[in-house]
């Protein structure tokens, strides 16, 4: 069971809440106790798997339709884990610098959005990891986001340190647009 020291109001069975970033659905509820299954999927996509009691996790209730959107759109499906390379202050702000998978690369683009253990944030700056199509090894791309001191007192990113692994999740439509691209067939020109 998790429990919060926040209480979800008004939290139902079968509700969909983001823990790190991570979609799942709320199997009991008893107080500000809630459990959820977790799928091996989830378990090799993201950092779940390495929580322990005590942990503290960022959670978030899943969007309502009709209700204001105020960050990006991403669902809660974590497309892979990062590491944390290196933290930058710059006066009350940090800078994380985070390597993400190479399958991330075509949806890091500056000023796009991500999701760090489910916090949406901007991509302030980014750089392509580097490929070898015969097998070999490759370089991971790298992005930087700037945290304000909100963000910092309300999620555990303020909590980070160099080496952390975070999951990550590229915004949903971008995602669907590449899809899109790629299944278009190769030789024809858009009007």
């Amino acid at each position: 069971m998790l429990s919060t020291a926040r209480p979800l109001p008004r939290l139902s069975t079968g509700e969909s809440v983001a823990v790190n970033g991570a979609c799942l659905t709320v199997t009991a509820r008893r107080g500000v106790r809630f459990s959820v299954d977790v799928s091996p999927e989830t378990l090799r996509r993201s950092t779940l798997g390495r929580l322990v009691p005590g942990t503290r996790v960022n959670l978030e209730r899943a969007l309502r339709v009709g209700d204001r959107l105020g960050g990006h759109v991403v669902q809660g499906h974590v497309d892979g884990i990062g590491r944390l390379e290196k933290i930058r202050p710059t006066g009350d702000w940090l800078e994380f610098r985070i390597s993400a998978p190479p399958a991330l690369t075509p949806y890091l683009v500056e000023k796009g959005s991500i999701a760090v253990d489910g916090v949406s944030l901007t991509i302030s700056a980014c750089r392509g990891g580097s490929f070898s199509t015969r097998g070999g090894t490759s370089r991971s791309p790298v992005f930087t986001v700037a945290l304000i001191p909100h963000t910092l007192a309300e999620t555990t990113l303020g909590e980070c340190q160099p080496g952390d692994r975070l999951n990550l999740e590229a915004d949903v439509l971008l995602k669907h647009i590449a899809a899109m691209v790629r299944a278009r067939p190769s030789g024809r020109r858009g009007r």
